[in-house]
Order: C-alpha cells, then structure tokens, then sequence
C-alpha cells in the first residue's frame, strides 16, 4: 500500500512519512494540492490513500479533496484529512466534500492506527 503525504509543512511530511513507515507503508509526497493534483494524475493507481492538510498555499486541502471527487477514477481512493482545523464545522465540511476520515494534528501513531482501521486499512507490517 502507497500513501500520498500532502502538506506544505517539509518537517510534517517527514515526520507523517516515517510514521508510514514504522507502520510499514511507502509513501510520497506533495507541497500542496495542486502538486499533490499533478501527482495523482501522473500516477493514477499507484495511492490507495491520501493524508492530507487543510492549509496550504496554492491549494489547500479541502480545494483539492473537492478536486479530487469530482473525478470518478478516484472515486475508492482513501482520503484523511490530517489538520489542526478543530472546529466541528471544518470538520463537518470535509466529511461531506468527501474526506473518508479527519485526523487532528498533532496526533499519535495509535491515533492513526486507529483512523486507518475505520477505513479498513491494515498496516504493512500487519500484512507481514
């Protein structure tokens, strides 16, 4: 399983990667939710899920998840908003764009393990 780390933070995108990979997934990587756009189309298999964050510049998160479901060939893809947006109707608004799952930041590795169980999604090292 490949994941796609979308987020305008390099620290964040490191630190959620070896996240990943203690967990036992391969992951990429985005700057924001225009190059995270291009991404996708370049490679239109080759993520089965996407963590995302809200604010980014050139396009932020919840731009690129509405993006993102409006294309059918990405209809099944997994996509967790991952974001210090804490407000209920952020959140509310994300789930009804399309996000499958939201994930507060800062958060623990059990927290995602967690979310990823609520989408089905067993770990790498699970698999093993």
């Amino acid at each position: 399983m490949k994941v796609l780390v979308v987020d305008d933070s390099k620290a964040m995108r490191r630190i959620i990667k070896q996240t990943l990979r203690d967990l036992g997934f391969e992951s990429g990587e985005a700057e924001h939710g225009l190059m995270a756009l291009e991404v996708l189309e370049a490679n239109p298999t080759e993520f089965n899920l996407i963590l995302v964050d809200w604010n980014m510049p050139e396009m932020n998160g919840y731009e690129f998840l509405c993006e993102v479901r409006k294309r059918d060939q990405f209809a099944d893809l997994n996509i967790l908003m991952v974001t210090t947006e804490n407000e209920v109707e952020q959140m509310l608004k994300a789930l009804d764009a399309g996000a499958n799952e939201y994930l507060m930041k800062p958060f623990t590795k059990d927290a995602l393990l967690d979310k990823l169980e609520l989408l089905g999604i067993t770990t790498g090292r699970a698999a093993e």
